[in-house]
């Protein structure tokens, strides 16, 4: 595929106004495909993007619908997923056709995975026989691998050459990237054995051998490797660049930084979201969409509220016997959650950088169990003291003080334990810990502030 040449001269604007996009809209309106060639050609792809995406679902149509306006591949592959996704509906095949075939291989894919199934085998069809194989090699490996993140532009040399020979070759060859980092060096049969910077390579004497300064140390990336774990490795080892090996060790593609850190951006959005309950929504998505996403996990926390609630029913005798109780319980239970909360951020994290080990597990239990300790006496001191304060009774001040300390405890064991023990079973501790944790301190919260009450009272 064609490597399109990345633009350097063009200005980035950070923010558009809102004038900007209403002449847009006019001139959408009006036909005029030319100034909006012009102007988005005059801009960074992304800003070109941005105002695409701040246009309505109507404007965007008749904008891919206007005569002599083509989308530039560059400016489609900076849209979001879903307007990607959005656009490609009003694209004819020719159009997409067109636009893979000026993307690298890696942004190639992004977007052929959006494309409807019925549309996809036409479009594939209109593929040189290289482009299109290669695009269904890698659709033929699971979205989250290390295969459809890669590109297959690389460069790559027999060990055997000079640095002579390399320049030359790099100067000849039309089918290279523009842009690299690195020069892989391959054996025989074609199995990475190390890596050359270029800028070493502009250093070197011509008859010099490649072998003799290439880093024989580099990390090599199964195809099939999940592309959080790639993630990983590049911040790890801090890479620039790295090669892609199928199961014969032979090298098939290379994972550039840039790819990487979307995938980071889109890792730590992901676990946020999910954290939430609100899995992997858009802003661009419809009320109904948004609401089916969100319901499932509303209805989870429904029926833990009723849990809380019977757990509360229980201690009916003591709450009619001190009223007040009534009044104070919500401030354990708040207090217990938000520890919870805080434990279970730092662990999803953890576990999604693979930081949580089993060798280190043990220690963080008992980090978390001190947390607990401290920070439930320091909130039962300045919770009594308030309650005292406030209600004039020494036993009620007694009582808070225990249930807080007891809850803080364990907010910050469940906030561990649960995300750990959904990882071991293969679950995703971003989409069910919080609600556990949340009911768990809750319930807690409740029945040990009650409890504690009624063995006073």
């Amino acid at each position: 595929m064609t490597i399109v040449k990345k633009i350097k001269d063009k200005k980035v604007n950070f923010e558009f106004n809102k004038e900007f996009i209403k002449v847009v809209t006019d001139k959408i309106a009006s036909n005029d495909a030319g100034f909006i060639t012009n102007s988005f050609n005059a801009m960074h792809p992304a800003d070109a993007a941005d105002i695409i995406e701040h246009l309505s679902q109507n404007d965007r149509e008749n904008l891919i619908k206007l005569n002599n306006f083509k989308v530039d591949p560059e400016v489609f592959i900076e849209l979001n997923e879903s307007i990607q996704s959005e656009m490609i509906a009003y694209l004819s095949s020719d159009s997409i056709v067109n636009i893979l075939k000026n993307l690298e291989s890696d942004d190639a894919i992004k977007i052929l995975e959006n494309v409807d199934e019925k549309d996809k085998n036409t479009i594939l069809s209109s593929l040189p026989p290289k482009d299109r194989f290669a695009l269904l090699e890698s659709l033929s490996y699971p979205e989250d691998s290390a295969a459809r993140l890669m590109q297959r532009e690389f460069t790559a040399i027999p060990s055997n050459w000079s640095v002579g020979q390399t320049i030359d070759y790099l100067r000849e060859n039309k089918e290279l990237p523009e842009e690299f980092l690195e020069i892989f060096i391959v054996d025989q049969e074609f199995k990475p054995i190390g890596t050359v910077p270029s800028s070493r390579v502009l250093r070197t004497p011509r008859d010099t051998k490649m072998m003799s300064i290439m880093a024989e140390s580099q990390t090599l990336i199964p195809v099939d490797m999940d592309r959080e774990e790639v993630g990983n490795l590049f911040e790890n080892y801090n890479l620039s660049s790295a090669a892609v090996v199928d199961k014969s060790d032979k090298l098939v593609g290379m994972i550039a930084y840039d790819d990487v850190l979307t995938v980071l951006k889109e890792e730590a959005e992901e676990d946020a979201l999910r954290l939430a309950g609100v899995g992997d929504e858009e802003i661009t998505d419809g009320v109904i969409t948004k609401t089916k996403r969100r319901f499932n996990w509303l209805l989870l926390n429904l029926f833990t509220a009723f849990l809380a609630t019977y757990c509360i029913s229980l201690f009916g005798a003591t709450i009619e016997q001190m009223v007040v109780l009534a009044f104070l319980m919500p401030i354990v239970a708040s207090m217990g959650g938000n520890a919870g909360m805080q434990t279970l951020a730092v662990t999803v994290r953890s576990l999604a950088t693979q930081d949580l080990t089993k060798n280190n597990f043990t220690n963080n239990i008992i980090k978390e169990f001190n947390i607990g300790v401290l920070n439930g006496v320091i909130f039962a001191i300045i919770s009594s003291l308030i309650v005292q304060l406030w209600f004039n009774d020494i036993q009620l001040s007694l009582i808070i003080s225990i249930s807080m300390v007891l809850t803080m405890i364990v907010a910050g064991l469940f906030g561990i334990l649960v995300p750990v023990t959904l990882n071991k079973m293969k679950i995703d501790p971003a989409i069910s810990s919080s609600v556990f944790v949340t009911t768990i301190t809750d319930v807690i919260g409740f029945v040990s502030f009650l409890g504690v009450g009624a063995y006073f009272l």
